[in-house]
């Protein structure tokens, strides 16, 4: 492994936060007086001007106690906790570990070295328990550390990731100055404090990454010979370093024994049909399409029938038909599955209607009124920054979109006539954050789905919202299903329209049907 790599980065990073404790404890205990010199200048003045000012007393203290050993305590078991209900398990056990080891460390070190507090003339508040190291800034520092390692495995936006990079930076230098400032701690105490908490942050990522591990498995045996040919259908907008993607996604492919990738690129004008379309002509055997559900509806759609397996790696805002399928969002984990899962046939629609061209199908779900205008206003350069909460700041704007009279029919029956805010045509059960908007629908069952939403006031979203989550099956006006194998939509006035998330423009009809089985898509075993 050479010097250079992730885990010896960690490491070297390990010793030198083991580092700095040492040099400041030894420096310490040898009873050097530059030391208690450089500790009584930096904090004599900012304890000073905190007796002085009564307001920033009192928001000094409000911080010592957001931030004491008990609050620190709940928030790693909520972090935790919600880690592991989303299923980062490892994540959520590392979390842990380097909370508490940190924790520990600093009970050992305090009670190893009984270092006094701070003696000041006109004290703002005074401690009793030993000094060295920092309890507050060990907590904050090691919590900082986990914040930007989770940021970093499970947040997509650069935006996002810039903003809680910077908050969490912001509130371990605002504890460790809270310290300062009110004159319990030298300015040494904190440092040693801030380079306990990394010491753990760094060892915990050596010792056990909180990652999904990447287990390369034998693929399974079949009396068919196979070539082990490779295509990659890339969206080079959707990925934050194409360059290093391709580099780990050719590693992987190496490992698990497949040939050298052929890559493709999309483009603006045509989002991968023409890609997946020479892929196949080229006799690859796995298409891995990396994008968004557009750059993957339509590779889907082009491979639909002809034997060749999709590898979907996750990399757009909504990601439902990843989310559906079980497949993991992370890059890595995803390029497994899609190189060692096993296959799955799954439902194809095809779509037609007024103004929309030959060919058209989507795989999650297609939509008229409501859903649609939210896709439509979300704004692009929101979107870009902070993901799918877009679509939330634009579902807050259109919430009362009018509703429209819409004519229904399943499998070729009599049309009915309803009044709706939304119609939704799905093929998936589930939406953002695991919203069971069609619970009963199965993703390879030969059968659509259908919902019709129509909170008559503001106040009717409540009763909505819980209907939904309970996962009632309950119809009526507020909520009213149906299913077919075909569903035609025709509405009384123009309305807006999408297909897995991206808009296709008003119109008044919709038609769905269902292509049972006709596309094997690569899922976890």
């Amino acid at each position: 492994m050479p010097l250079t790599s992730p885990r010896y980065r960690m490491l070297a990073g390990a010793l030198f936060c083991l580092l700095v404790v040492v040099v400041l404890a030894v420096v310490y205990r040898a009873d050097v007086r530059e030391l208690d010199s450089i500790d009584n200048g930096m904090g004599s003045g900012p304890q000073g001007w905190t007796y002085r000012h009564q307001a920033t007393q009192q928001f000094l203290m409000l911080v010592a106690v957001v931030f004491g050993t008990v609050p620190m305590t709940v928030y790693t078991v909520l972090t935790a906790g919600l880690l592991a209900f989303r299923r980062h398990v490892r994540a959520a056990v590392w979390t842990v570990g380097v909370m508490a080891g940190a924790s520990l460390t600093t009970y050992v070190l305090k009670g190893e070295l009984r270092r006094h507090r701070p003696v000041w003339q006109d004290p703002v508040t005074t401690l009793t328990s030993f000094s060295f190291p920092s309890g507050h800034a060990t907590e904050i520092g090691a919590a900082a550390g986990v914040v930007i390692v989770l940021t970093l495995l499970l947040v997509r936006r650069r935006g996002l990731r810039r903003v809680l990079y910077a908050v969490a930076l912001g509130l371990a230098l605002l504890v460790g100055l809270d310290r300062i400032l009110l004159g319990v701690h030298h300015a040494s105490d904190v440092m040693a404090g801030w380079s306990v908490g990394g010491f753990w942050v760094f060892t915990g990522l050596v010792v056990y990454p909180p990652g999904r591990r990447s287990r390369p498995r034998e693929d399974f045996s079949t009396p068919v010979p196979t070539t082990k040919q490779l295509a990659v259908v890339l969206n080079p907008v959707k990925v934050e370093d194409a360059d290093a993607f391709r580099a780990m996604l050719e590693r992987s492919a190496a490992a698990g024994g497949w040939g050298a990738p052929t890559w493709y690129t999309t483009t603006i004008e045509d989002p991968g049909r023409s890609m997946a379309e020479a892929a196949a002509i080229a006799g690859a055997e796995l298409v891995v399409v990396c994008g968004g559900d557009g750059t993957v509806r339509t590779v889907c759609a082009e491979l639909a029938g002809t034997g060749v397996s999709v590898g979907v790696v996750p990399a757009g805002t909504g990601n439902l038909l990843a989310r559906n399928l079980g497949i993991p969002l992370y890059l890595q984990a995803a390029v497994d599955v899609a190189l060692h899962g096993q296959d799955r046939a799954i439902d194809l629609v095809e779509v037609s209607g007024d103004g929309l061209p030959a060919g058209e199908h989507f795989m999650v779900m297609a939509g008229m009124g409501l859903d649609a205008a939210v896709m439509e206003g979300a704004n692009e350069q929101i979107k870009a920054r902070v993901g799918w909460l877009a679509y939330v700041v634009s579902g807050v704007r259109n919430m009362m979109y009018p509703a429209v009279r819409v004519d229904v029919r399943l499998d070729g029956g009599e049309w009915t006539r309803h009044r709706a805010r939304t119609v939704l045509i799905g093929n998936v059960g589930y939406l953002q954050a695991g919203m069971p908007l069609l619970p009963d629908a199965a993703i390879d069952d030969g059968v659509l789905d259908v919902v019709l939403l129509h909170p008559s006031r503001f106040l009717s979203w409540i009763p909505l919202a819980v209907r939904v989550l309970r996962k009632g099956r309950r119809t009526d006006d507020l909520v009213n299903r149906m299913t077919g194998r075909t569903v035609s939509l025709r509405a009384h006035a123009d309305t807006p329209r999408q297909l897995d998330g991206d808009p296709i423009g008003a119109g008044r009809e919709l038609h769905a049907v269902c292509v049972h089985g006709t596309l094997l898509v690569r899922v976890p075993r």
